[in-house]
């Protein structure tokens, strides 16, 4: 069925009726909204990908501009789930699904990522163009997705991450799977706005969504992976050892800037016990952050999260130049690592481009999550 009838609402309007009741935590609202859409002729791979889609990302927006809070993003985002699990048995879904498979696809979050909307998108996408999808949900662990592939002789494997830290996860994810013979496309924010990250990590094809997704496997089996190989093989930058060192230090990196903040900024010793928490949390973040530039030896990765950071900062009215001390004392502790330190500097650079007027000494600390 196609969407001929102008009268009726255009895309913008279905995905403000999905949101508004997403951010009302209306489950219902949300379900009827999507099920009369796909009632008035959008076929529901757009409903999917140009409007639950955009709605999701929405969410994340608002929650970063500081116009939601961690539990309205929180109650929003179930709210969506439970949308995508309503359309999946839509009688169009389950027509598509009634016919001789196209292939059969694994569809997983990376070890260690929560964030599972983009591949659950994905799947129902594959599922509306033929293929059997084994959906395996957020955060599964490498061995047991091997596993499941010896079990199952999948096709493809559909590897989802949103957050880069998880990258160094995704590329022993990427290399086992090959290792079974089985090719594998990555896609989600994580490996990068152009698939760069993807590319880097040796997977066999990347997708910015999933409607790119589907129509490459369309296009024809992807490739043969190569032979089993070492991850120092992709990327020979790792024989300097600075990631490894980096990324085993974090906890002690975390404490001895914690320690040089009490001492440079007086006012943390009024702290409460939520502050400081939260600047831990901040602190453990960009050491993570650093330690994946480091894996991928792009410093644009850290200055791009450090920029993020900066804004979220600022929206919840933290000077961006709070971040500026913790990276002076990260880098002093990183002196003798110099593509860490190249990456540092560069950081403070992102930071004060989003900071024209930065005040290190402001005595609030970014507790991005208060």
């Amino acid at each position: 069925m196609t969407h001929t009838d102008e009268s009726l609402p255009g895309l913008s309007a279905w995905q403000e009726k999905l949101w508004n009741a997403a951010v009302a935590g209306d489950e219902y609202a949300a379900a009827d909204a999507a099920l009369a859409a796909l009632d008035s002729g959008i076929p529901l791979e757009t409903l999917l990908l140009e409007v639950v889609a955009p709605v999701q990302g929405r969410v994340g927006s608002e929650w970063e501009a500081n116009r939601l809070t961690v539990a309205q993003e929180h109650a929003a985002t179930a709210v969506n789930e439970r949308v995508l699990a309503a359309v999946a048995h839509h009688p169009v879904a389950r027509a598509a699904a009634s016919g001789p498979p196209a292939g059969r696809v694994a569809v997983a979050c990376i070890d260690g990522e929560w964030h599972a909307m983009p591949a659950r998108i994905l799947a129902e996408v594959l599922r509306l163009r033929g293929w059997r999808v084994d959906y395996l949900g957020a955060q599964v662990p490498t061995p047991h997705l091997i596993a499941h592939l010896h079990r199952t002789a999948c096709d493809v494997v559909a590897l989802s991450s949103s957050i880069p830290v998880r990258l160094p996860a995704a590329h022993a994810a990427i290399t086992a799977c090959q290792a079974t013979g089985t090719p594998v496309m990555a896609g989600g924010a994580a490996f990068g706005p152009d698939g760069r990250y993807a590319r880097l990590l040796g997977a066999d094809a990347w997708a910015p969504d999933g409607r790119v997704a589907a129509d490459r496997l369309a296009a024809g089996p992807l490739p043969r992976p190569p032979a089993p190989r070492q991850a120092v093989e992709d990327l020979p930058h790792l024989d300097d050892q600075e990631y490894t060192l980096v990324s085993r230090s974090a906890r002690r990196l975390v404490r001895d800037v914690m320690s040089g903040l009490e001492e440079r900024v007086p006012a943390m010793a009024a702290y409460t016990p939520q502050q400081r928490r939260h600047t831990a949390e901040d602190i453990a973040h960009i050491v993570d952050f650093l330690a994946a530039a480091l894996y991928v030896d792009d410093p644009e990765l850290f200055g791009r999260f450090l920029g993020w950071t900066a804004g979220v900062l600022v929206a919840r009215g933290v000077p961006a130049g709070t971040l500026l001390p913790a990276l002076d004392l990260l880098g002093g502790r990183l002196e003798d690592f110099p593509r860490a330190a190249a990456m540092i500097a560069y950081g403070r650079g992102a930071v004060r481009a989003a900071s024209p007027s930065p005040s290190p000494e402001h005595p609030e600390h970014p507790g991005k999550t208060a």
